[in-house]
């Protein structure tokens, strides 16, 4: 049985089991073949919000372009495109984070494309600079803080909060997370690698837990006393406010929302985007979806639906964001973000995050 088995046998068996489901993958969930065909696009997503049907719904019904969808975590995804190589049928790859767009793009998986709409709507910081990837909406990584144990004038940045008067009270998820990747990796290019790895190795020590959870998880933490601030994702408070489970939206009525280092860069942000595949057989098809994904009626949708910043300048946030008030964005190039992503998993594991 597996239970005996040498712990590396059973890792062994884990990536075998892993692999083989991602080859299924590969063959079962797409009926379509990499074969052009007129009037379809095929998009792998690692997003998975009503808000996203509803803007490809409205896209087919305009455009007369169906929409086929395959959805997957990012790893998957990206190592499905792997093993499918010129014989996938995507088109698309749309994911979470500059970090695994950036990811895509090294291991050739997307292909550089020119859109004066996309440049148009999109600000040159939200998109790759050669025109693998483009940010569809973005997420401030904010200070989710106990309103009962916190005053917000306490609060200042992401590196203050390694100050003795925190030990014991900061709460986030995993260095595994690409979100915390993408937030040390901003931190290397802000303060060096040696500023980068004293904030992560001092951070660690104020913690009042092992990292562990979602961020809807430091949000409940935090309720219920455990921590006293929490490194979060806006659009999670924003979902949770508006949960159909009361227990969330307890939890995220109870804690406060600071935007850090506006006194400086700014609060650091990262981003949900979208890239053409290298093989994409309906390369025109996918074009015309990520631009329709940064026109103003898809942008709507996904800040009101959401809870996310709108990379289009023209749209407006939700009433929800409103109400958190405007704030001051890192300008760093997101492309940044995953350039640094190796140096940050490495500072974490040096310092014992796990």
């Amino acid at each position: 049985m597996i239970i005996f088995a040498p712990l590396i046998y059973q890792n062994m068996l884990k990536t075998l089991i892993k692999t083989s489901l991602v080859a299924a993958l590969a063959v079962s969930l797409f009926s379509c073949s990499s074969t052009p065909e007129e009037g379809v696009v095929n998009v792998y997503t690692h997003r998975h919000y009503e808000a996203d049907q509803l803007i490809f719904d409205k896209f087919t019904e305009k455009t007369g372009i169906k929409v086929n969808v395959v959805s997957a975590s990012a790893d998957e995804l990206i190592q499905k495109l792997e093993l499918e190589g010129a014989n996938s049928p995507a088109d698309v790859l749309i994911t979470v984070d500059a970090g695994r767009l950036h990811r895509a793009e090294t291991k050739g998986l997307l292909q550089t494309i020119s859109s004066e709409i996309l440049d148009t709507n999109i600000p040159s910081k939200f998109r790759n600079p050669e025109g693998y990837w483009f940010g569809l909406t973005y997420r401030a990584r904010i200070l989710a803080y106990s309103k009962e144990r916190v005053k917000a004038e306490e609060l200042s940045t992401y590196e203050a909060l390694t100050a003795p008067e925190w030990k014991g009270r900061i709460l986030t998820r995993s260095s595994e997370n690409i979100y915390n990747q993408s937030l040390l990796a901003s931190i290397i290019a802000a303060n060096g690698s040696a500023g980068a790895e004293k904030w992560a190795a001092d951070l660690l020590a104020n913690m009042s837990r092992s990292p562990k959870g979602s961020d809807r998880d430091q949000v409940k933490a935090v309720a219920s006393g455990e921590g006293d601030v929490a490194i979060v994702n806006t659009y999670y408070i924003g979902i949770m406010l508006n949960d159909a489970n009361e227990e969330e939206r307890k939890a995220a009525e109870k804690v406060g929302i600071f935007f850090p280092n506006q006194g400086d860069r700014g609060t650091h942000i990262n981003i949900s985007g979208a890239g053409v595949t290298k093989y994409a057989p309906n390369k025109e098809n996918a074009i015309k979806l990520l631009e329709f994904l940064s026109e103003p009626e898809s942008q709507e949708i996904l800040a009101n639906i959401n809870f996310e910043y709108p990379v289009n300048p023209s749209v407006e946030v939700s009433d929800l964001l409103k109400k958190w008030g405007n704030f001051k964005t890192d300008d760093l190039n997101l492309s940044k973000l995953g350039e640094n992503n190796n140096e940050a998993v490495i500072i974490f594991d040096k310092v014992g995050w796990k």
